[in-house]
């Protein structure tokens, strides 16, 4: 558009889960370039935090620069969580706030699309609450909160379902009655900013020459959550959570895909009433369930590893086999592999997961770098051995830089500003 031009915009970005809030400042103009003839700059970070202990007596808090440099942190705060927050973005020499994004879990079945927050949005959020009881009420709570503490700013709501979109019916579809599909009830997957943010990383490394794009790829998103997901040409075709974040392979507290028949002899095993028992259930198998149910140890992978028993060994026995299974599920359905792609705290991190995972699949053409796989590397790299057809990544995921990527685009497409005449 002749004579136009787009003015500076710096945006909050807000993660929010049941007992922490993750929150980031970008300034979207003023971006690292990706370099010649690349795609336009990622939005460049500026500041970062995080607020932990919710839910309990005292509040943990650090905040620090792009640099990682500490700039407060408080472990025994009595405030709450919001006025934190807000007492930090707005202590001087902060940007002002243009914009806020967050992350939301599940958009239930009214909402497609990454959008600006309206009321309508937060009452059609709502109605989601249904799909997801332990997540979007706080999420919709703290949306309130913010839009009520920052009313100047730009509120948006940016989805983890939206990236798997792209999945065909005979993939999100369940094989029940259509009474309740028409409700909403299918598979919408979720891990999609992350999803996304792979993909944006090896399109870049793609076109500065250092890398081929995969036509066949499987990421293996393994954190405290874990999914993986089959893409083809950079869309989603497949993945294993589905209606919730609840199902697919073995995860920290949650238990991946359950015999449905189990989680009725579970209801009927619960005691109370009909709205005790579902709650109860409920509870069990977000955060009771999975490795740590498996391990009776905590939620943590480190700690399971260095455990001395036949529990823990039974757990990362089970953890790796659904991982494997959902991996060679995909590879079948994409007709082979081109790249496996590793993120999430245990994807990242993890060397024994990941060589765990991909152990005797040689003949396949899915040789690992042992050398590559034991180094320590923060940036995107390879870790397939030179001889191996199938090429093995580790990219940290950018949940925030692609909400943050999107919350630009939806200011840009809303918001110009005329380069000779700013007001």
């Amino acid at each position: 558009m002749a004579g136009v031009a787009w003015r500076l915009v710096h945006i909050l970005v807000i993660n929010s889960g049941s007992s922490s809030i993750k929150f980031s400042v970008f300034d979207a103009e003023e971006g690292a370039s990706n370099g010649p003839g690349v795609r336009p700059a990622w939005p460049r970070v500026l500041f970062a935090g995080e607020i932990s202990g919710i839910g309990t007596a005292k509040l943990g808090f650090t905040f620090r620069d792009a640099q990682g440099r500490e700039l407060a942190s408080d472990d025994n705060s009595s405030k709450d969580p919001v006025s934190v927050l807000e007492e930090t973005i707005c202590r001087p020499g902060m940007p002002v706030i243009d914009a806020v994004g967050y992350r939301v879990v599940h958009p239930g079945a009214l909402l497609h699309e990454h959008q600006r927050i309206t009321e309508q949005v937060l009452k059609d959020l709502e109605q989601a609450v249904v799909f997801a009881p332990l997540h979007d009420p706080q999420a919709i709570q703290l949306i309130r909160d913010m839009m009520g503490r920052f009313p100047r700013a730009r509120h948006y709501a940016c989805f983890d379902t939206v990236f798997h979109q792209t999945m065909p019916a005979e993939a999100s579809t369940y094989p029940i009655p259509i009474e309740y599909r028409r409700r909403g009830v299918k598979r919408y997957g979720f891990h999609g900013l992350s999803c996304e943010s792979m993909v944006d990383e090896l399109r870049v490394a793609a076109e500065r020459g250092l890398a081929r794009f995969p036509q066949r790829m499987v990421i293996a998103h393994l954190g405290s959550g874990c999914s993986v997901t089959a893409l083809l040409d950079g869309r989603s075709v497949d993945t294993s959570m589905g209606l919730t974040p609840t199902g697919g392979v073995v995860m920290g507290t949650r238990p991946g895909d359950l015999d449905p028949g189990l989680v009725l002899y579970l209801l009927r095993q619960a005691e109370g009433d009909r709205t005790a028992a579902m709650t109860s259930v409920e509870t069990m198998l977000n955060h009771k369930a999975g490795m740590v149910a498996l391990s009776g140890l905590p939620n943590d992978m480190r700690t399971v590893r260095q455990a001395d028993s036949a529990d823990a060994r039974l757990a990362l026995d089970i953890f790796t086999r659904s991982v494997r299974k959902a991996i060679g599920a995909y590879a079948w359905l994409l007709g082979g592999l081109d790249a496996v792609v590793f993120t999430g705290g245990i994807g990242e991190h993890d060397v024994k997961s990941r060589a765990e995972i991909l152990r005797g699949l040689e003949s396949y053409g899915v040789v690992l770098d042992a050398a590559a796989n034991e180094a320590k590397n923060d940036e995107p790299h390879r870790v397939s051995h030179a001889d191996s057809q199938v090429e093995i990544w580790v990219i940290t995921a950018q949940e925030d830089r692609m909400i943050a990527v999107h919350v630009n685009q939806m200011e840009r497409d809303g918001n110009y500003i005329a380069s000779d005449n700013r007001i």
